[in-house]
């Protein structure tokens, strides 16, 4: 029993690559950071390729470290990613028809609850003034 636990642990665990990034030069290591920053790790969800531990994002670093090694822009290399795993792996996707509720939702919730609160204050408002008129009258 004891060995069956032993065994079903090892199955969990992640082999690292234990092989450091090499860059070239220290252009192509900021330019591999900032493009890591801004593509999600498709495990983790909330993180970023550049901060996820998991080892699917230690695979994909070495994969946009190849591609931009082979001379694909970073425009090429998110589209890799894209055509890979889909427009979620990316913290800022086009917009597109697909995504216009993403980009846009946020502003239209705005103007909707602003329109609703300015519909209440008008009643407010509008049912003061009544009850004012109210107040010039002899009981």
């Amino acid at each position: 029993m004891l060995a069956l636990l032993l065994f079903s642990t090892l199955c969990f665990a992640q082999v690292s690559d234990p092989t450091p990034l090499q860059f070239r030069d220290a252009a192509q290591e900021t330019r591999f950071h900032q493009l890591t920053a801004e593509l999600r790790c498709v495990m983790c969800q909330n993180q970023s390729l550049a901060d996820s531990n998991a080892q699917i994002a230690h695979d994909l670093r070495r994969e946009v470290l190849d591609l931009m090694n082979q001379g694909k822009s970073d425009a090429e290399v998110k589209r890799f990613l894209v055509d890979r795993y889909g427009e979620f792996v990316l913290y800022k996707p086009d917009v597109a028809g697909n995504t216009w509720l993403l980009w846009f939702g946020p502003a239209l919730l705005l103007m909707a609850g602003a329109a609703i609160v300015f519909r209440i204050v008008r009643k407010r408002s509008a049912a003061a003034g009544t009850m004012a008129d109210d107040d010039n009258q002899e009981w």
